[in-house]
């Protein structure tokens, strides 16, 4: 097998394939390192060039697929880069200069919050890659982090008062909203995973004192933000009144693992309905019965955001939609390739240069649409959409997830088709999974230079769990 190479992923829809291919493709053109004297200036990573910022969102995303590279592009170095640019407070803001360092300015968001999703960035990085010295490395800037978010935007109530932009959806319709639910679940979220990173390293009292601001935070926000009447999650205003915009930020509670399994539900059937996020591309901003909907998109009115259909998909894992979850995987990576030709002019699709936009319409196929903001959405834009045509393809869509220190990887088969896998470096080790039909029905081919265990689960009616030994075996789905 071929070690400097990038996975082979094998589908019976060939445009899937093309896109995953062509990501990695354009992902060649997307590194740099910071400008001389700046405390990251040896350190080469991914970045969005029409923008040239070192921006907080698109490294921790950008991490999700980079992780799928065979190590050729490196995932934690935009996190690194950041982590060194940590303030003594123990801020770090959402975007920097690349060439000075310096803070970005925003009036909408003086301090330069963001979502804090450092932690969950970081687990993900451990099952990928399972190196338990970077966890320890990283655990002192995730501590600061989070104790700077809780000194100066935690309020007496418990939960944390940020501005709207903090939420990473600027124009969101939100009112007077001052107790954002999504800002809040994320920084449950981050107690959290900044928890169970206490867990791999065997700290006691990292892992229970994190755990108990999580499940704090979780029953603050289940009293306050839930509405019995419609089965849903609401921002708060100053007097902790629900404020009745349905976005998709409620969303990361899901993540979080917030609601038990009967407001997950009802939360999950808002996703279907074609009245709120059911729209045809999964999932838009913000509900379509909202007076406020754009159609086109109107920035986050509306536009459907890879980064947030992503984490609404991840959210559905974590509560075993596992069908659900890929049907929306696949529905909108078909957009994004509809898209994709959508914009070419008449009588020219052949010389065309297809395009990725960092946002798209919920209804019809094409970019979204935000008057009086032309710049937007970005073209070509990676950071978000290498989710869809690589994460969310391995993950969702062939159903394939690894993890290293387990030594497992997990192969939910939804139906019966030619696809999966090829030359996956798991570490040291380098794994082919596919499936075929031959003259003895439908055979699974793996070929591995170590053992590992491998689970497979095939249309939710059969499931097994199996030491793969080195080299090459097959064997029969009906036999298991």
């Amino acid at each position: 097998m071929n070690k400097k190479d990038f996975p082979r992923i094998h589908f019976y829809d060939q445009d899937f394939v093309e896109i995953y291919d062509r990501t990695w493709a354009w992902a060649s053109d997307c590194w740099t390192s910071g400008g001389a004297g700046t405390s990251f200036e040896k350190i080469k990573f991914f970045y969005y060039p029409q923008r040239a910022v070192l921006d907080v969102m698109e490294q921790i995303f950008s991490s999700f697929f980079l992780v799928y590279s065979n190590r050729i592009y490196p995932a934690s170095n935009g996190l690194d880069a950041l982590y060194s640019l940590q303030e003594e407070s123990g801020a770090i803001r959402a975007s920097y200069d690349i060439q000075t360092g310096k803070p970005l300015a925003d009036a909408e968001n003086p301090e330069g919050l963001v979502l804090p999703l450092f932690a969950w960035a970081e687990y993900n990085l451990y099952h990928k890659t399972a190196n338990k010295k970077r966890v320890k490395d990283v655990m002192p800037a995730l501590k600061k982090h989070y104790y700077w978010l809780e000194k100066n935007f935690k309020q007496e109530n418990g939960l944390y008062a940020t501005p709207p932009a903090s939420t990473g959806m600027s124009n969101s319709p939100r009112g007077n909203a001052r107790y954002m639910v999504d800002f809040n679940a994320v920084m449950a979220m981050n107690a959290l995973y900044i928890s169970a990173l206490g867990d791999i390293l065997n700290d006691k009292d990292v892992s229970f004192l994190f755990k108990r601001d999580y499940f704090s935070l979780k029953t603050r926000i289940n009293s306050k933000m839930w509405n019995i009447e419609e089965g849903f999650y609401y921002d708060l205003d100053e007097a902790e009144r629900q404020v009745k915009t349905k976005t998709i930020g409620s969303y990361w509670l899901l993540l979080a693992e917030i609601p038990n399994e009967e407001r997950a539900e009802k939360l999950i059937s808002k996703l279907k309905d074609p009245n709120c996020f059911g729209l045809e591309n999964p999932f838009p901003t913000l509900s379509a019965d909202h007076p406020s909907f754009d159609r086109k998109g109107g920035g986050y009115r509306g536009s459907v955001i890879t980064a947030f259909s992503f984490m609404v998909i991840k959210g559905l894992e974590k509560y075993n939609f596992y069908e659900f979850a890929r049907d929306c995987a696949i529905r909108h990576l078909y957009f994004i390739l509809d898209s994709m030709h959508a914009s070419a002019p008449e009588g020219h699709q052949k010389d065309h240069k297809p395009i990725v936009w960092g946002a798209y319409q919920p209804q019809a196929e094409g970019k979204a649409v935000w008057e009086g903001h032309p710049e937007w959405p970005y073209p070509h834009y990676l950071p978000f959409n290498g989710l869809a045509s690589v994460t969310l393809m391995i993950e969702n869509i062939l159903g394939l997830y690894a993890s290293l220190p387990r030594k497992t990887v997990d192969w939910i088969i939804p139906n019966l088709e030619i696809m999966g896998i090829e030359n996956l470096s798991l570490k040291r080790n380098m794994v082919t999974i596919l499936s075929s039909k031959s003259g003895r029905g439908w055979e699974i081919h793996m070929e591995s230079e170590k053992l590992y265990y491998f689970t497979i689960n095939v249309l939710n009616k059969k499931k097994k769990t199996l030491p793969i030994p080195s080299g090459k075996c097959s064997m029969l789905i009906d036999k298991i």
